[in-house]
């Protein structure tokens, strides 16, 4: 913190006019104060007047200064008031140009999150419709499942079947062959006999 004697004392400079009031008031007091030394009644009165005229004299000085004052701490109050007008209405600019920009991305903003519901619900539909498919798709391979399950247990019947038949066709050729040895056996023997 600086020191107070470092800090420089904004004092305003004393009117000529006021040091004129109050060494007229002085001169007042010093003329009442001879004269009643001396102690003429004349003197007295004689300063007495003096001396109200010049404190009418100093009171009027101090009045017309006291106005100037007012005057010019008006002016003043008036400029400051002015300066203060002029920022309000730079500040008001400023405010409007913000509000103008801030409504112009909420509006930038709100057109985006707009696109992008419409585009929600548009994946949504999209998505509904996939479920859909998929779900049939399922239905579809489910029944597929079951139709390869059933033609797979009739394979295998028809497959055993198949087995069968080949081992009965085994048989029976061999009966074939046993009965065909057997008749030509047959027809030998009656050949020769």
């Amino acid at each position: 913190m600086p020191s107070p004697s470092s800090t420089p004392v904004r004092r305003r400079q004393r009117s000529t006019r006021l040091v004129v009031a109050c060494t007229l008031i002085a001169v007042a007091a010093l003329a009442v104060a001879g004269a009643a030394l001396s102690g003429s009644w004349p003197a007295l009165t004689v300063a007495g007047v003096l001396a109200v005229a010049l404190g009418a004299a100093a009171a009027r000085i101090t009045h017309a200064e006291l106005a100037d004052s007012r005057r010019e701490a008006a002016r003043d109050r008036a400029a400051q008031a002015q300066g203060y007008r002029d920022i309000t209405v730079a500040r008001t600019a400023e405010n409007a140009a913000y509000v103008a920009a801030t409504s112009a991305r909420l509006s930038a903003h709100e057109r985006t999150i707009q696109t992008l519901e419409r585009d929600l619900e548009d994946a949504q539909g999209c998505l509904v419709e996939a479920h859909q498919k998929l779900a049939a798709e399922q239905r579809r391979a489910d029944d597929a499942a079951r139709d390869m399950s059933a033609l797979r247990l009739r394979l295998d019947d028809a497959e055993e079947r198949a087995a069968q038949a080949i081992v009965r066709v085994a048989e029976l050729e061999q009966e074939l062959d046993v009965v065909t040895a057997e008749w030509r056996a047959a027809q030998l023997t009656r050949k020769h006999a």
